[in-house]
C-alpha cells in the first residue's frame, strides 16, 4: 500500500470555460476511486479559455490506458486539450550554454541533491569552456561550435541531438545565441531561456554596464519560453534583488547572476512539474 500511496499521475487539461468542468473532472476521478491529492485551476476572463492541473494517486488495479480510453469521452465533451503524466517519469533534458557557466552549474547541482526531477541527457556548448563541468557530472559533453559563415549546420546538430535522445525540454542556461525561426519552432513550448533583466531591458552586450549607466535601483531577471520574437516570449518566472548607486557594474553583475540561476531553476521546475500553460502571449503559473 506505501509504494502505491507513493504513485502521483497529473492530469493537464485546458479548454474553453464553462460551468461545471471541475465537477465533472472530480466526480469522473471519484467514481474511479482515484484520490485528489492537490488540484489548482484558472479560468481567464480576457481570453475564456479554463487550465487546470490536477494530481491523484491511483488505485489498485489502474492502469494508464485505461484512465486514458474512459477520460476520452468526457474531454470530447469539453472539447478539451489534456494529457496525463506518470509525475515519477524524468523528463529529458538537453542544456545550452556558452562561456558563462552559473546557470549550468546550478541546474546540475538542483538535478544531483534531486531538487530538479529530470535526466539531463547532455550538455551543448558553442564553445568548450564548460567542458570540465559536464565531465565532472558524468554528462555527455558536445563542442558544436557556430562557423562565422552561418549557424545553419550548428543548429542542425543540435536538432539531431533532440530527436536522437528524445529530449523533452533545452534549457538555454546562458547560451548566447539566438536561435533561428526553424530552431524555434521546431522546440516550441519546450525550450526555455534565461534574460538578464526585466523583459525587453538592456538588451544586447554589457547590460550591467548599460544598468549601471542607468542608475537601476532593482537588478532582474525573466525567464521565458523562447519564439521566434527575441526575447519576448511568454514569461514563466521572474526576481529582483535592489541595487543602489554605490554598487559597480561588477557587483550589480555578480547579483545578476545569483537571480538568473534561481530564476531559471525555478522556471525549469515548474515545467517539469506541468504546472504552466501557455496562454497566448503568455503563461498561467498553477503553482
Amino acid at each position: 500500500m506505501t509504494d502505491l500511496l507513493a504513485e502521483r499521475f497529473i492530469l493537464r487539461i485546458s479548454c474553453r470555460d464553462d460551468v461545471g468542468i471541475v465537477a465533472d473532472v472530480a466526480t469522473f476521478l471519484a467514481a474511479r476511486r482515484l484520490f485528489i491529492v492537490e488540484t489548482a485551476n484558472f479560468g481567464d476572463p480576457h481570453t475564456g479559455l479554463f487550465f487546470m492541473r490536477t494530481v491523484f494517486s491511483p488505485r489498485v488495479g489502474f492502469t494508464a490506458t485505461t484512465f486514458k480510453a474512459e477520460f476520452e469521452t468526457l474531454a470530447n465533451k469539453w472539447s478539451m486539450d489534456w494529457e496525463l503524466r506518470d509525475a515519477r517519469a524524468k523528463p529529458s533534458v538537453l542544456i545550452l550554454v556558452s562561456k558563462q557557466d552559473h546557470c549550468l552549474n546550478d541546474l546540475l547541482y538542483r538535478h544531483r541533491i534531486g531538487a530538479l526531477a529530470m535526466n539531463v541527457s547532455a550538455i551543448v556548448s558553442n564553445h568548450p569552456t564548460c567542458g570540465w563541468l559536464a565531465e565532472r557530472h558524468g554528462i555527455p559533453f558536445y563542442h558544436v561550435p557556430i562557423d562565422r559563415d552561418g549557424k545553419e549546420a550548428a543548429e542542425t546538430r543540435l536538432l539531431e541531438l533532440v530527436d536522437a535522445m528524445k529530449i523533452d525540454l533545452v534549457v538555454l542556461a546562458r547560451y548566447m545565441q539566438v536561435l533561428s525561426d526553424k530552431a524555434c519552432r521546431a522546440l516550441s513550448g519546450r525550450c526555455i531561456n534565461i534574460h538578464h533583466s526585466f523583459l525587453p531591458g538592456f538588451k544586447g552586450a554589457a547590460p550591467y554596464t548599460q544598468a549601471f549607466n542607468r542608475g537601476v535601483k532593482l537588478i532582474g531577471a525573466t525567464a521565458h519560453y523562447v519564439t521566434a520574437d527575441l526575447d519576448e516570449g511568454p514569461i514563466i518566472a521572474q526576481a529582483v534583488e535592489r541595487a543602489t548607486h554605490a554598487h559597480s557594474p561588477e557587483e550589480m553583475a555578480a547579483l545578476g547572476r545569483d537571480i538568473e540561476a534561481r530564476v531559471l531553476a525555478s522556471a525549469v521546475k515548474l515545467h517539469l512539474e506541468g504546472r504552466i500553460f501557455v496562454n497566448g502571449a503568455k503563461t498561467i503559473v498553477l503553482d
